[in-house]
């Protein structure tokens, strides 16, 4: 389980358009690493059309979003374009990325027990150390309170 002041695992995934995105190159201050279960689903559309929308505001603190699911990369094109999301959604099919970060998780629904990802939120600061964690994160209200922690450490 990653903590605050935890060194954040790098990774390098594919991007929606198949491009290498390596956590460690990314010029940007902060990065904001969120983790969601599967592209298209309700709570998953809105996080990410959240973060599309403040995205300006992010960048302008200094920071890169980046959206990590099991997804392809040819789901996240789909997905990115049904919605005009502008963040980075990035493909971790192998599911590595997400057993560094500890979201990959026994779920359950309608009574039945399963393993998948769970929605999780990383705010990475400027020395490669994890600042903040959000983990079993309910969307409503997440983005803007993600922001503002950004905010606090600007």
């Amino acid at each position: 389980m990653l903590k605050p002041g935890d060194l954040a695992p790098d990774f390098a995934l594919p991007d929606a358009d198949g491009k290498l995105k390596k956590l460690s190159e990314l010029s940007e201050r902060f990065k904001v690493v969120y983790f969601y279960p599967k592209d298209d689903t309700s709570g998953c559309t809105k996080e990410a059309i959240d973060f599309s929308t403040l995205k300006p505001e992010f960048a302008r603190l200094g920071a890169a979003i980046l959206g990590i699911s099991p997804d392809s990369a040819a789901s996240h094109a789909k997905f990115r374009h049904k919605h005009g999301l502008k963040v980075a959604l990035l493909s971790d099919e192998q599911k590595s990325t997400i057993m560094a970060y500890g979201v990959w998780a026994e779920k359950k629904m309608y009574g039945r027990t399963y393993m998948g990802v769970e929605r999780s939120t990383f705010l990475i600061g400027p020395d490669g150390k994890v600042l903040k964690v959000w983990r079993n994160v309910k969307v409503p209200g997440h983005v803007a309170a993600v922001l503002e922690e950004v905010k606090r450490h600007s």
